[in-house]
């Protein structure tokens, strides 16, 4: 396991919008993050007093942020290329709203593919075992 205090530096979310809690494991491919942030009142995503599941693909893409950052980190590279979100593709909701009394939240991303130009993953986010919200992110690395 990853604490956060390990890889936030990493990556541009900080403050209340760095919504993942730790790293449970990675590899060349996969990522699986976990949080709990979900469950505050002062949640920077919720309307209300309710998190809207649309908000659990910023928890895929911070999580595919923070795996292009370890791979980086794995091979050397002190920073990984900034990255921008520039396509949500097959969002799949079960919900409508996240119900913090059923725990964590996990987060999956797995990488489809990836060069110097950017990524594509295809993400989901799970509570109790049950997925809330699935799909795909690209990411571009726009040039400096």
């Amino acid at each position: 396991m990853l604490a956060k205090t390990d890889w936030a530096h990493l990556i541009p979310h900080h403050g209340a919008m760095s919504l993942l809690d730790a790293v449970l494991t990675w590899d060349d491919t996969c990522i699986h993050a976990v949080a709990e942030n979900h469950a505050l009142s002062d949640h920077p995503l919720r309307s209300g007093h309710r998190l809207h599941a649309v908000h659990l693909a910023e928890y895929g893409a911070q999580a595919m942020a923070v795996h292009g950052a370890l791979l980086a980190r794995s091979r050397g590279v002190e920073h990984a290329r900034p990255g921008r979100l520039v396509s949500l593709r097959d969002v799949a909701l079960d919900t409508e709203y996240v119900d913090p009394s059923h725990g964590r939240l996990d987060v999956h991303a797995e990488c489809l593919y990836a060069d110097d130009t950017g990524a594509q993953y295809a993400f989901r986010v799970e509570q109790g075992g049950r997925v809330l919200v699935s799909g795909r992110a690209a990411v571009i690395h726009p040039l400096s």
